[in-house]
């Protein structure tokens, strides 16, 4: 067996992720973070848990929410549903997934929840590096959650793929 370096008394009780939690918001940043979640749980025999997030009102404009109909939501939840099916199903002869959920509501607020019942060990997500004003009009998901998580958040930074 090769020697890490790392002292054996360091590692008493610390236990490696076994639940782990991928936001997917379809974009190729987040599939690339699924990806390497993906690669991880493997290596540390875990489960992924995937969660999608449909935010209303978009874009941060209550007046816009009031536009959605409640067929246009279901529509949207049933899309998002098998979008999340494709993924998990796509990867399950690489890691072992768990929940699929799609839920109606903040992103931020979803997955720290989501942590909790799903007694998640880590958060695995993509981050978009937006700067400037974009990421001032646009908010950062990852930041709040890398804030407020109870478990580590490892952010995996999308590289764009031509």
């Amino acid at each position: 067996m090769r020697d890490s370096g790392l002292d054996p008394e360091l590692l008493v009780g610390m236990n490696l992720p076994k639940r782990i939690l991928v936001p997917v918001d379809f974009s190729e940043f987040s599939e690339q973070a699924l990806d390497y979640a993906v690669a991880l749980a493997g290596k540390l025999d875990a489960t992924i848990h995937l969660i999608h997030a449909i935010s209303i009102p978009a874009i941060g404009i209550p007046e816009l929410g009031a536009a959605w109909s409640p067929t246009m939501i279901e529509d949207l939840m049933q899309a998002g549903k098998k979008a999340m099916a494709k993924l998990a199903d796509d990867r399950r002869k690489l890691a072992n997934i768990g929940e699929a959920v799609v839920r109606l509501g903040d992103p931020r607020d979803l997955i720290l929840r989501a942590v909790d019942e799903l007694h998640a060990d880590l958060v695995v997500m993509g981050t978009h590096g937006r700067r400037g004003i974009r990421r001032a009009l646009l908010g950062s998901v990852a930041e709040t959650v890398v804030r407020a998580s109870p478990v580590p958040v490892l952010t995996v930074r999308g590289k764009v793929v031509s």
